[in-house]
């Protein structure tokens, strides 16, 4: 029996449309089908909660008015770093009569390929910046632990920012601005960058993860029970490469995102600011205001943060950065 012209018509568009979402797919959630092996490592949950706490209220407030906390948190993140066995170099850099510090921690200090793995340890105004970033800066201070006990094949650095919430954000007096400036004349020693940006909030609920286009809906969970790797358009591989190195070495869903610069949230931290010089970078994050509800508030604190969670993010990420300084990770 012929198809009905119509039906017909009908398939053809739905098929059309088929094609086109999963070309979208492809192209902006880059799915590996790459399994790697469980890790073997562990994080003590109760290690990130102690640095978060001592971040978020031991040396509160770290807005950029609060230079004499900021000193602290730049003494604390040092200290820690030196006692995991980085060699660590402070970045002293002055704006107006106030100094501000980058911590810098290197494991395997020799010739690169090198790998930056950061975080900002200011928060924004008054808040106790928990989740924003706290969570950030304690799972570099967790990753140094692991990289000290098991030193990569090739160099990585650790680095804590300063001065990435307003007034300084998108400025040349951004920390990681800074950094990005202070390497790009050496930028072929540098396989990339990976900013660690709010990684302690995980939702089960349906409908607790939200997007900044509806499209994505139809490409990623609607629970916010997931960590994301984020980067810009043109530098989907080595988005690839650090979402594949991370997925299956624990339970923790890790997906990925590669999209225009125009999309809100790709460049939303420290990320971009090693874009211009050339140098690839991404943003590993729990994906902010689209899924937390005290982005920016007085209530971002500690209880609120799913530590058990935030042990995983450390150890895919120690594994991702594991097979790419072996050159292994595709």
């Amino acid at each position: 029996m012929a198809m009905n012209p119509l039906l017909r018509s009908g398939c053809r568009v739905t098929g059309a449309v088929a094609c086109v979402l999963g070309v979208a797919w492809l192209a902006l959630a880059q799915p590996s089908f790459r399994k790697n092996r469980p890790s073997a490592h562990h994080i003590d949950p109760l290690r990130l909660r102690k640095h978060v706490t001592m971040l978020s209220q031991g040396l509160y407030p770290r807005d950029w008015r609060a230079t004499a906390n900021l000193d602290k948190c730049a003494d604390y993140i040092g200290e820690n770093f030196r006692h995991s066995g980085a060699q660590v170099e402070i970045q002293s850099f002055f704006l107006g009569n106030r100094t501000y510090k980058n911590v810098i921690g290197r494991f395997n200090p020799g010739n690169g390929p090198r790998i930056i793995v950061g975080a900002h340890y200011d928060a924004c105004g008054t808040t106790p910046g928990a989740d924003d970033n706290a969570s950030g800066v304690a799972s570099l201070l967790e990753l140094a632990s692991l990289l000290g006990s098991s030193a990569p094949n090739s160099p990585v650095d650790l680095v804590a920012y300063t001065l990435e919430e307003p007034p300084f954000f998108r400025t040349s007096e951004m920390g990681s601005a800074v950094h990005a400036k202070s390497i790009s004349a050496d930028k072929s020693n540098y396989r990339g960058v990976i900013v660690l940006e709010m990684v302690g909030c995980f939702k089960d609920q349906w409908g607790s993860q939200s997007y900044p286009m509806p499209l994505l809906r139809l490409f990623y969970p609607n629970r916010g029970n997931f960590v994301s790797v984020v980067g810009r358009w043109d530098q989907g591989e080595w988005v690839k490469a650090v979402k594949s190195g991370m997925q299956g070495t624990t339970q923790l869903p890790v997906y990925s995102i590669r999209a225009p610069e125009s999309v809100p949230g790709i460049d939303f931290s420290d990320h971009m600011n090693y874009w211009p010089y050339g140098i690839p970078a991404v943003m590993i994050t729990d994906t902010a205001f689209y899924r937390s509800k005290t982005y920016h508030e007085n209530d971002d604190t500690v209880e609120k943060l799913d530590f058990d969670r935030m042990a995983q993010v450390v150890v895919a990420l120690f594994e991702a950065t594991q097979q790419m300084a072996k050159g292994s990770a595709k």
